[in-house]
């Protein structure tokens, strides 16, 4: 006991004092100090997302988009819901995403008809190349000007010929449309795709892989492209039926994939990218009697515009959408960078256990 200046006694360290001082009284503070990354050459992805861990701003929100998708892809009750946004095809993030597919990790596939022609385009012979967003010497509308009339096609710096899109076309004519001529569903269009890509890649001896939609197709994971006139595939489509009887049935989805989520014993949305491929995943719990376990979103869009690409999953908790004692995690940066890197230490972690 100790005597304060007014001749009272209290306890020496009720003031919790610190070099003479009295430490303020914190609710939200917790002492967890940030620690230095280790990083050395030999170190699995794993262990650099461990030190990613210990460090703050996106090396902590990478560490705990890991934690979330590592419990949702090793929780074998758990039915994945994976939206893909974005040009991750052509920019060379295909085979990540089919190779998720192949390994169980994916259950259904929410993405864009543009994903989709990219993907065919390289499981049937085409291929997508570095280029460049710029060119020495030229402005930026010169480069691009001389790029068409070499009949390029630039996706920033990804070039792709457009001999590649006759290609594809004669595909969807010859391999796809003859199969379905009548009025179905976007995902039966879906299923023929993946598996004519799938023919096609094999008969003619392809070197680069089948693919995402032949993924599906093989593994019975259902592909989803709710706005697919929105592409080349959908433009392709609606010329088809110019001529034949083939329609598409644009709310014929609704119900199978609703069924998916209905009959879910628990969900998982894994989000790569925005727009309504996100929307299309997220808005199907609306309609369930439960909502998502996990979420995790890749996305650069910031939330501060109220956009639907960059809002938070807690957001999206108070539209039910989420549990509200759902896990989830948020990366806000480049999905050529972040997926692979998640995706890797993931996989590491569920499939080291």
């Amino acid at each position: 006991m100790t005597e304060d200046a007014g001749g009272s006694e209290h306890d020496a360290g009720d003031d919790h004092e610190h070099d003479g001082h009295a430490e303020p009284e914190r609710e939200t503070f917790h002492h967890d100090p940030i620690g230095h990354a280790d990083v050395r050459g030999g170190m699995t992805v794993g262990e650099l997302v461990e030190e990613y861990g210990h460090a703050g701003i996106g090396a902590a929100d990478v560490s705990e988009a890991v934690d979330v998708t590592a419990e949702m892809f090793g929780d074998e009750d758990t039915t994945v819901f994976m939206g893909l946004a974005g040009a991750m095809v052509p920019t060379g993030m295909r085979q990540v995403v089919s190779d998720l597919v192949r390994d169980g990790y994916v259950d259904v596939l929410v993405t864009t008809g543009a994903n989709l022609t990219h993907d065919a385009i390289e499981a049937i012979g085409g291929k997508h190349h570095h280029g460049s967003e710029h060119c020495p010497g030229k402005s930026a509308r010169e480069h691009d000007e001389q790029l068409r009339d070499e009949e390029v096609d630039r996706i920033y710096n990804v070039y792709l010929p457009q001999e590649h899109f006759a290609l594809f076309e004669s595909h969807l004519r010859d391999e796809v449309f003859p199969e379905i001529e009548e009025t179905v569903t976007i995902a039966r269009l879906c299923e023929e795709l993946g598996r004519a890509n799938a023919e096609v890649n094999e008969r003619e001896g392809i070197e680069e892989d089948a693919g995402l939609a032949a993924a599906c197709y093989e593994n019975d994971v259902p592909v989803y492209c709710p706005a697919v006139q929105d592409s080349v595939l959908g433009l392709q489509a609606w010329m088809y039926t110019q001529v034949t009887d083939f329609q598409l049935d644009a709310t014929g989805d609704m119900g199978p994939l609703t069924d998916l989520a209905f009959d879910a014993e628990s969900a998982g949305a894994f989000v790569v990218g925005g727009g309504v491929p996100k929307n299309f995943v997220l808005q199907t719990m609306l309609v369930s009697p439960d909502a998502y376990d996990y979420a995790v979103q890749l996305t650069m869009d910031p939330p501060h515009t109220g956009g639907l690409s960059g809002a938070t999953l807690d957001e999206a908790r108070s539209w039910g959408k989420l549990e509200k004692a759902a896990e989830n995690a948020s990366v806000y940066a480049d999905a050529t960078i972040t997926l692979p890197l998640l995706v890797a230490a993931a996989r590491e972690r569920v499939e080291s256990e």
